[in-house]
C-alpha cells in the first residue's frame, strides 16, 4: 500500500474548495507540494478548470497511481455520484457528494492506504438541509474515527502557524454559554490531548502550554469573576501533576505578543474568539486547522466556503497549501 499520498476532500462544490485544489496543483512545483489526490467527480473538476480558463489536466486514478500521475495531472479518486454545482450557489443536492468524499478519505487513512487527509470547507447549513445529523465537520470525523473502537474520540481543534498555535477549549457555542460549558475536567482533557499530540506528531519533547484566563486580567483575584480561580487554576494544577509544563491562568490580553509567544508551544483559550482573533491577526493567510485527538492526521485550511468569491479564480490558496504541507509533515509523507 502507498503511504506517501495525501487525500483532499471535495468540500462544498459551490464554494472555493474545488478551485483551490486546482490552484494548489498548479503551484505544486513552485511550492514543493507532496503528491495528493482529490476525492470528487473528475468531470466536475474539469468543468471548474475550463470555466476559470486554467490548463489543468484531470485524471481519474486509483490510490496506488497517485504519485506517478501527480506530476502531469491532478489525480482524482472518483465518487460514486456525479457532481453538478454552480459557484456561489449552495445546493442541498450536493450533500451526498460532500459526505461521500469525507467518508472515503477517512476510510483510506484508517486502512493505511493514505498518510493523511486535508478537508476542504463545507457549509453545515447546506448539509443540514440534506439530512446531515452531526453538529459539524469535526464531529462527523470523530464519529467515523470512533466506529469499531472501544473509546470514542475527543477531537480538539488547534489553529496552527509557524508563529502561533492556539486551541479553543470551548468552540462553537454562544459566548453566554461558555462559563457553564467550561469545566476543570474539560480543560484537563484538552490540555492532555494537546500535550500528547505536540510530543507524538509535532516532535516537541517537552511541550509548553499556556492557559488563558476567562475574565479580564484572569479574574483580578476574584474582582472580575471567580471562574479563573474555581475552574482554570485547578486544571493547571492537575496538568502539572501529570508532568505537563503549563502556565496559567494568564491575562489573555498579554499572551500573544512576540515575547509572550516565545514562552509556550501552544496557547489554550477558553472560548472561540479568544483563540481565533490573535491567530487570524498574526497569520490570516497561513494558519491551518489541525484536529487533534483523532487516530489519523487531519488538517484543513483556516477559512470557509467563501461562496461570495467562488468561481472568480481570486481565492488565495495559501492556507490550503499550508494545510497540505503540515498534513505531509505530521503524516510522515
Amino acid at each position: 500500500m502507498n503511504q506517501s499520498s495525501l487525500l483532499l476532500t471535495q468540500g462544498d462544490p459551490a464554494g472555493i474548495g474545488p478551485e483551490l485544489a486546482l490552484r494548489a496543483w498548479m503551484l505544486r512545483d513552485e511550492r514543493a507540494l507532496p503528491p495528493f489526490a482529490v476525492l470528487s467527480d473528475p468531470a466536475f473538476l474539469e468543468r471548474v478548470a475550463q470555466n476559470l480558463g486554467w490548463d489543468v489536466p484531470v485524471i481519474s486514478v486509483e490510490m496506488a497511481q497517485i504519485p506517478k500521475a501527480f506530476p502531469k495531472a491532478l489525480p482524482v479518486l472518483p465518487l460514486s455520484v456525479s457532481v453538478s454545482a454552480q459557484p456561489g450557489q449552495p445546493d442541498a443536492g450536493a450533500a451526498a457528494s460532500v459526505i461521500e468524499s469525507i467518508e472515503m478519505a477517512v476510510s483510506s487513512v484508517q486502512e493505511g492506504s493514505a498518510s493523511a487527509l486535508v478537508t476542504n470547507p463545507i457549509a453545515k447549513h447546506v448539509l443540514y438541509e440534506g439530512g446531515f445529523r452531526y453538529p459539524g465537520h469535526t464531529e462527523f470525523l470523530a464519529a467515523l474515527a470512533s466506529e469499531g473502537r472501544e473509546e470514542t474520540c475527543h477531537p480538539v481543534m488547534m489553529l496552527w502557524s509557524e508563529q502561533l498555535a492556539v486551541v479553543p477549549v470551548t468552540v462553537h457555542i454562544p459566548l453566554a454559554s461558555v462559563p457553564t460549558a467550561l469545566t476543570t475536567d474539560l480543560i484537563v482533557l484538552t490540555g492532555r490531548i494537546v500535550a500528547r499530540e505536540l510530543r507524538e506528531r509535532f516532535g516537541i519533547a517537552n511541550p509548553r502550554l499556556a492557559l488563558a484566563g476567562l475574565n479580564p486580567h484572569a479574574g483580578e483575584n476574584g474582582a472580575m469573576g471567580t471562574e479563573d480561580a474555581r475552574i482554570i487554576a485547578p486544571a493547571v494544577d492537575a496538568l502539572r501533576a501529570e508532568g505537563i509544563d503549563v502556565a496559567g491562568p494568564l491575562p489573555a490580553d498579554t499572551m500573544f505578543h512576540a515575547r509572550a509567544r516565545s514562552r509556550y508551544d501552544a496557547a489554550l483559550a477558553m472560548y472561540h474568539d479568544q483563540a481565533l482573533i490573535p491567530i487570524k491577526t498574526i497569520a490570516f493567510d497561513e494558519a491551518v486547522n489541525v484536529t487533534l485527538g483523532l487516530p489519523f492526521v487531519r488538517t484543513s485550511p483556516d477559512h470557509g466556503t467563501a461562496f461570495d468569491i467562488a468561481g472568480k479564480g481570486i481565492a488565495r490558496p495559501d492556507s490550503l497549501i499550508a494545510a497540505i504541507k503540515l498534513a505531509a509533515r505530521l503524516g510522515g509523507s
